[in-house]
């Protein structure tokens, strides 16, 4: 019969988690199906509906349902549960099981890309508010860095986020206009709403002005490849992470939840970096 994996998200249609999960599951010589499930909000709950009846055996999870989607689930994974935002769901023994990789796919990315930084002694800015704020910043709460905000267009939301914090790692919500002014301070700059891309892929949310020279500075919007606020970071001396390594690593620990086994992830990272040049020069 084979696995039946899919998305849920809108808009979705775009996502290249299908192509990803395709060659995990080759990988593996697993037969299995992944499919997207793009579905407005006021179709959500009967799209849910639909796919326990199919019982999916695992789905995915992205904007902007990370948190809607926790009333749905039978049971959260403690990690998940302190997260307060879920993007991978596992169905098992008629239960759906809602869990968070995003955060820790990010920080596999970072440290990946960057293996000589030592996180402990870096100060880091997260930029957005939604659940994969939510994930990033606990993550590197994890990694007892030195410091890491949160900067928001509304603060207050911003600061349902550093309620999470149990690290006792100094934590401030500041407003976007506040992290403009205050950037060199920070070591790792890390980007994680919807602004850059397409349609709006000419966006930037602020300023890298007074970035410090050698930051690093993340994106997790992976199309397009260079997104404005990396091109920004280029010019003013600082490091940059794109968004392609978070989306496998995260994609890698699903697949992993559902399946139980272990990925080998590397390789296709490589190849979907290169997939997504060709697209930026079509």
């Amino acid at each position: 019969m084979g696995y039946l994996f899919g998305l849920i998200g809108y808009p979705a249609k775009h996502s290249r988690s299908p192509w990803i999960h395709h060659h995990f599951l080759d990988q593996q010589h697993e037969r299995g199906l992944y499919r997207i499930f793009e579905t407005s909000p006021a179709d959500l709950q009967s799209t849910l509906s639909s796919m326990k009846q199919l019982q999916v055996d695992g789905f995915n999870v992205t904007v902007p349902y990370k948190e809607d989607i926790l009333q749905y689930v039978d049971t959260l994974d403690p990690y998940a549960e302190k997260v307060g935002a879920v993007n991978t769901v596992l169905y098992q023994d008629g239960e759906w099981i809602g869990y968070n990789t995003d955060g820790k796919g990010f920080v596999r990315s970072l440290l990946e890309a960057y293996p000589e930084v030592d996180l402990s002694s870096c100060k880091a800015l997260c930029i957005g508010a939604g659940g994969a704020s939510r994930g990033i910043y606990t993550a590197l709460l994890e990694k007892n860095m030195t410091r890491v905000d949160i900067a928001n267009r509304t603060p207050e939301r911003a600061n349902t986020i550093v309620a999470l914090n149990d690290q006792h790692t100094p934590s401030l919500a500041i407003s976007l206009e506040e992290a403009e002014k205050s950037l060199e301070q920070y070591d790792i700059i890390v980007q994680t709403t919807s602004v850059g891309m397409p349609p709006n892929d000419d966006q930037q949310i602020i300023s890298l002005a007074n970035v410090k020279k050698g930051a690093i500075v993340a994106d997790i919007v992976y199309k397009p490849f260079e997104t404005v606020f990396l091109e920004d970071a280029k010019q003013k001396g600082a490091r940059v992470l794109h968004g392609h390594g978070m989306l496998i690593y995260q994609a890698a620990l699903a697949y992993e939840i559902w399946t139980n086994t272990t990925i080998q992830a590397d390789e296709l990272l490589r190849k979907f970096e290169q997939q997504l040049k060709g697209d930026e020069t079509c």
